[in-house]
């Protein structure tokens, strides 16, 4: 892998971005510009994320100033940040990093990283140029909402005037035509503005052609009738877009907006990013913990829900860490920072989430292809339609087919798809974090829907990770209590896993100085002296090497022997303990149509046969090493069939190789896990199992919710073009199919928001 430059991040929130057609024509043209590597606007968030090499000149900032206010003069750059990617290994690679790892992927039809983002987020753009979309009669914010109504109701007054008013000729022409500037002037002129760029295909130009016409064959009532209709549909559908962003960001409100710094005495209210590493801070009952830390003062039950979907709450007490976004149910705690607000949990949940819609599906990337062709074909239609009738049809007149051919021009854009189909996705993701699911990008969203084949670590993933005294066999004449009293003086030195279950087996304070010699003996096991006897805890291979006669248990699991004074004293049996829901993970995945389980391990044979036995796994590889495992990934993977998909489930820590070869890299995370973040396309925050059903339920009815909207507006699209073309539809069909169909298809995409609940 080649070194690469350390690149600077920069992100700016667009006030008043309301056009899906502007936002790609930004992401391209800024992505255009000298020393920009990439540049992403997210049109659900109304972000601009730039990465810039060190050759990206002073005056960069002021060009995209230029560029983003020359394509939406109403939008106003507000920097969000400025950081340098390379700040931390773990972050810098969330939404981008695992590309050179992934690369291969491709092969597959699973898109991501840089390489998906450069080559189909520039397509995407210049799609969205010639394919049209949102012109720029959105309304900007509260000031510009009442500015327009203002226009819409002069227009309106001055179209009534025309119509109620008993004058003809000139003076009739005049009060439309005023009433036609002020409804849709703006439009007007953005249309030829934009031509003068050479953007012609857009919805400014199609309504101002279509309405224009309407006057050139005297239907002055309807052309401005219908450009007020569209103005007051473009509005109503701007609110529906600001209301289903509010919706999903309203899902991700786990910011803290200030911090209680205690010095000395004395306690302050300061933000978040003012508190350093090591400082103290106070959070009382009601209030979120604004940085990641450690308590050292109080306790408190805390509810995780906002990070992990877990209405449960845990409790907090000195030496418990608690993260960012946790909020305090009850009891004043003082907590010590870990972490700065820039690198804690909420905030690399949040920018994670944020970010999750610059991966775009390959469904977002058919529509916006779809769209580049689409439109000019019907404009081209449209011409025809217009002249070649007249030619052919006897008794034919150019007004008539004129007039088709301008409701065929104004039914053609294909806004609702442009628009909804990305909210779609990003309420998808949004229902995902508020389940505990984090989900890097809509194309690993819509991966899940073809996952057929589910692979899982062990250690970690499907079991707890944490080893446990599972079987005590004392020898004749010693107590189970005896032996596990013994076991826990000879390992209370040890740091080993295993010596630490068992301490904690015993429950009870190991008294000072009563163990001496203490000796660990490789690769077998420890030799002490405890209370004046010599103990030995080990293997199988100590006992032999020390020629003590022993018994062996028939339990599953890691075996501990002990020996007193030469005497074997029986045996302990150590086993990792079976996640609680692991085995409705199995039967939910089994339900939702998941054709093979696997499991994958390190482990001992006689173990993983006993976990997968237990869990009703499919197939269990025991015994393997990291590279072992990504050689069975590549074994399935040749067997798989189709478009169909493998997921692997790690641990993100010890299973990066595997996580990056399989299709979708799923990481039972936990909270804050820097490396599972950085690892896997998905991170499961509970670290539960299940929740991998939910994720693929999720992302089945965000696809359904999508498809829906597809078929939908084109199936709209289609009726009305031919009611059009034979005359039957007018331009307020028309427009009811532009506007109000994009309305609906919005609306419809923040039923994403609500997650389906998958049972085992």
């Amino acid at each position: 892998m080649n070194t690469i430059e350390p690149m600077v991040k920069r992100q700016w929130i667009l006030e008043g971005l309301d056009c899906a057609n502007c936002a790609m024509k930004i992401e391209n043209r800024v992505g255009k510009m000298d020393g920009v590597a990439s540049c992403s606007v997210n049109f659900a968030t109304k972000t601009l994320t730039m990465e810039t090499d060190s050759s990206f000149p002073e005056t960069g900032v002021s060009q995209v100033e230029q560029t983003v206010v020359s394509i939406e003069p109403h939008v106003r750059l507000l920097e969000k940040r400025a950081a340098a990617v390379s700040r931390s290994a773990a972050y810098s690679g969330m939404v981008r990093g695992n590309v050179q790892v992934r690369s291969h992927r491709k092969a597959h039809g699973h898109e991501h990283g840089d390489g998906h983002e450069h080559e189909d987020g520039h397509e995407h753009a210049h799609a969205g140029e010639e394919g049209s979309a949102h012109g720029h009669s959105h309304s900007h914010g509260e000031g510009e909402t009442r500015r327009t109504v203002l226009r819409l109701g002069a227009g309106a007054a001055f179209a009534a005037a025309g119509y109620l008013i008993p004058v003809g000729g000139y003076w009739e022409l005049a009060l439309f035509l005023l009433a036609y500037l002020a409804a849709g002037g703006n439009v007007a002129l953005q249309a030829v503005r934009n031509i003068s760029r050479g953007q012609v295909f857009d919805e400014n130009f199609l309504m101002a052609l279509a309405t224009i016409g309407a006057f050139a064959i005297g239907q002055y009532p309807e052309g401005v009738a219908v450009m007020l209709f569209y103005q007051v549909g473009e509005l109503f559908q701007g609110l529906a877009v600001n209301r289903s962003r509010r919706s999903i960001t309203a899902l991700m409100d786990i910011r803290p907006e200030t911090a209680r710094l205690r010095t000395g005495e004395e306690t302050r209210i300061v933000s978040p990013e003012q508190v350093n590493i090591g400082d103290i801070i106070v959070v009382q009952p009601g209030e979120k913990v604004p940085l990641d830390g450690t308590v050292i003062e109080g306790r408190a039950m805390m509810d995780t829900s906002a990070l992990t979907g877990e209405s449960v709450p845990r409790s907090a007490e000195p030496g418990s860490a608690v993260l960012s976004g946790f909020i305090n149910k009850n009891g004043v705690i003082a907590v010590e920072v870990t972490q700065t607000f820039a690198e804690s949990a909420v905030s690399k949940i949040l920018e994670l989430v944020q970010n999750a819609s610059n991966n775009k599906a390959k469904t977002e990337n058919f529509i916006t292809r779809f769209a580049r062709g689409y439109t000019p074909v019907v404009v081209i239609t449209a011409a025809l339609l217009a002249v070649v009738p007249p030619l052919l049809i006897s008794g034919a007149t150019f007004s008539d087919w004129i007039y088709r051919a301008l409701v065929f021009l104004v039914i053609s854009c294909p806004c609702a798809l442009v628009v909804s189909i990305p909210l779609g996705f990003f309420g998808g993701i949004g229902a995902a974090s508020r389940s505990g699911i984090l989900i890097k990008g809509s194309n690993y969203l819509e991966a899940l829907n073809d996952v057929k084949t589910v692979v899982f670590d062990k250690t970690g993933t499907l079991t707890k990770g944490q080893f446990k005294v599972t079987d005590i066999h004392p020898a004749e004449g010693v107590t189970e209590s005896e032996l596990l009293r013994l076991a826990a003086y000879a390992e209370s030195h040890s740091g080993h896993p295993i010596a630490e279950s068992i301490v904690a087996a015993y429950g009870q304070r190991i008294e000072a100085n009563t163990v001496t010699d203490y000796n660990e003996i490789s690769g077998h096991g420890i030799r002490a002296v405890v209370e004046g006897r010599i103990v030995l805890a080990g293997n199988a291979r100590l006992m032999e090497r020390e020629g003590i006669a022993f018994r062996q248990p028939g339990g599953i699991g890691t075996i501990v022997h002990l020996a007193v004074d030469g005497q074997y004293a029986g045996s302990l049996v150590i086993a990792d303990e079976v996640k609680e829901d692991a085995a409705r993970a199995i039967s939910a995945l089994r339900k939702i149509g998941v054709a093979k389980t696997v499991m994958l391990t390190g482990d001992a044979s006689a173990v993983a046969e006993d976990v997968g036995k237990r869990l009703g796994i499919g197939e269990v590889h025991a015994e393997l090493l990291p590279q072992h495992k990504v050689e069975q990934i590549e074994r399935l993977e040749s067997q798989k069939a189709g478009r169909e998909k493998i997921a692997f489930v790690g641990d993100g820590i010890n299973d990066t190789p595997v996580l990056a070869r399989a299709d979708v890299g799923i990481a039972m995370g936990g909270l804050g896990s820097d490396a599972a973040i950085e690892a896997a396309d998905i991170v499961i925050m509970t670290d539960e199992p299940s929740k991998i059903a939910s994720a693929i339920g999720i992302a089945r009815r965000t696809r359904t919710i999508v498809w829906q909207n597809i078929i939908f507006a084109l199936g709209v699209k289609a009726v009305f073009l031919l009611l059009g073309a034979f005359g039957i539809a007018t331009m307020w069909e028309a427009v009811f199919s532009d506007v109000g169909v994009t309305v609906l298809a919005v609306l419809n995409s923040m039923r994403a928001l609500r997650a389906p609940s998958v049972q085992g």
